[in-house]
C-alpha cells in the first residue's frame, strides 16, 4: 500500500545507470576506497554502514570483486580486504608512467649529491602517493616503500594540492589532520604554497621525516608531481635551499623530457 510519501532511495538503488551500469561501477569503486582507508580486513556490515548501501548489495559487489582478485575474504574471520590483483595493475600502471621514465636517470645521482632519501610524489584524490624512491644514508632500520597519506601532511603534498583544482584542494582538506587543516585554512596559505618554488615541512608525527619538495612541471605547464628529499635539519635555511636547488635542477630536466614525450 502506498503511503503517499516519497522515500529517499539508498545509494545503491539510486546509482546512475542502475544495476549493472555506471552506478554498479561507482559502488564497487567506493567499496575499494573504504577497504583502502580502514583496517586491513573489514566486516561486511561495517562496509554497508559506511557506504550507505544495503547489505545484500555490498555482499553481491564483494563477491564479484573477490572473483576478480580485487578483494580477498579471510577464511577465518570472513572479513574482506584488498586483493593481489590491485598490486599487479598498479605495477603495470607505474611501469608505463612517463614521469618515472623521465626521472629515472636523475634519482640515484640526486641521492648521491644530497645523501638523503629521494621521493617522487603524486596527488590522487586528496592523498599523496609515493610512486618511487631511492634510499639515502638517512634510512632507518625499517623501510617505508609504499607510503600513502593525507596530502597536507608533507611538503610535496602541500605543493601539489595547492596547485591542483579547487575540487582536489577540498579533498585534501577533507582528508587532512586537524593541525594540517588549520595551517591550510590560514589566510593566503594555498596561494603561498602554490607560488613557492620549494616548500619544506616537518610533520607532527615523529615517525615521519621532515622533507623539502619542488614541483615537477611538464611541457604543457601542468604540475604532475613533486620531487622531494628527506631533511636532517629543516630549520637550517641554507641547507634546505641547497637541497632544493639540486631537486629543482633535476625536476626541470625531467620536465623538459616530459615536454617532448
Amino acid at each position: 500500500m502506498s503511503t503517499g510519501r516519497a522515500e529517499t532511495p539508498r545509494v545503491d538503488e539510486a546509482g546512475a545507470g542502475g544495476r549493472g551500469g555506471l552506478g554498479t561501477v561507482r559502488n564497487a569503486v567506493r567499496l575499494l576506497e573504504l577497504l583502502g582507508e580502514g583496517p586491513a580486513y573489514q566486516q561486511l556490515t561495517d562496509l554497508a554502514e559506511r557506504s550507505q548501501m544495503s547489505i545484500p548489495t555490498v555482499h553481491r559487489l564483494l563477491r564479484s570483486l573477490v572473483l576478480a582478485d580485487l578483494v580477498v575474504q579471510d577464511p577465518r574471520s570472513s572479513r574482506y580486504g584488498l586483493g593481489p590483483e590491485l598490486t599487479r595493475l598498479s605495477n603495470h600502471y607505474l611501469s608505463r608512467l612517463p614521469l618515472l621514465g623521465a626521472l629515472g636517470p636523475y634519482l640515484s645521482q640526486l641521492r648521491d649529491q644530497i645523501g638523503n632519501t629521494i621521493h617522487v610524489e603524486t596527488l590522487v584524490h586528496g592523498e599523496v602517493v609515493y610512486v618511487d624512491r631511492v634510499d639515502g644514508t638517512d634510512r632507518g632500520p625499517y623501510r617505508d616503500t609504499h607510503r600513502v597519506g593525507p596530502a597536507l601532511s608533507c611538503a610535496g603534498g602541500r605543493l601539489l594540492a595547492a596547485r591542483a583544482t579547487d575540487e582536489e584542494w577540498l579533498r585534501a582538506l577533507d582528508r587532512a589532520e586537524e593541525t594540517d587543516r588549520t595551517a591550510a585554512d590560514e589566510s593566503g596559505a594555498r596561494a603561498t604554497w602554490a607560488a613557492a618554488d620549494h616548500l619544506a615541512h616537518e610533520p607532527d608525527d615523529p615517525t615521519l621525516p621532515a622533507e623539502v619538495a619542488v614541483p615537477l612541471v611538464d611541457g604543457q605547464g601542468v604540475t604532475v608531481a613533486a620531487l622531494a628529499a628527506n631533511l636532517d635539519r629543516p630549520d637550517d635555511a641554507e641547507a634546505v635551499g641547497r637541497v632544493a636547488g639540486h631537486l629543482a635542477r633535476a625536476a626541470r630536466a625531467a620536465g623538459r623530457t616530459l615536454g617532448h614525450a
